[in-house]
């Protein structure tokens, strides 16, 4: 089944916006998961502080890295009209994950197999 053009510009539309929000939030990141410099003016606790909180950052920039590559590769599928058709089963992707998640390249089904 084709998808129809005004539910594949609302995905595109969605794609792109989510596109840049996380090349937005990327730039934060990875200012805050740079090497934590050893500094006599904080203390042993504050420092331990400041290295967990690098760790949370260099897990949500490595999040949001693996989800932009995803966006770059639904953009991609849409451009080979592609776009909403299942990677593992070729079935078509469900209307309403797709609305959750446009960068989705599974249905449920295959993702839940797949343990996902």
């Amino acid at each position: 089944m084709v998808m129809p053009e005004s539910l594949l510009l609302e995905f595109r539309s969605s794609l792109l916006e989510l596109k840049e929000e996380l090349e937005e939030s990327l730039v934060g990141l990875r200012e805050m998961s740079k090497p934590i410099a050893p500094d006599d003016a904080i203390g042993r606790l504050s420092r331990v502080d400041a290295m967990q909180q690098q760790k949370m950052a260099q897990n949500q920039r490595a999040s949001a890295e693996a989800r932009l590559r995803l966006v770059h590769a639904a953009l991609d599928a849409m451009s080979r009209d592609e776009y909403g058709i299942c990677r593992v089963c070729e079935d078509e992707i469900d209307h309403r994950r797709l609305r959750a998640r446009p960068e989705s390249m599974v249905c449920v089904g295959c993702q839940s197999a797949q343990g996902g």
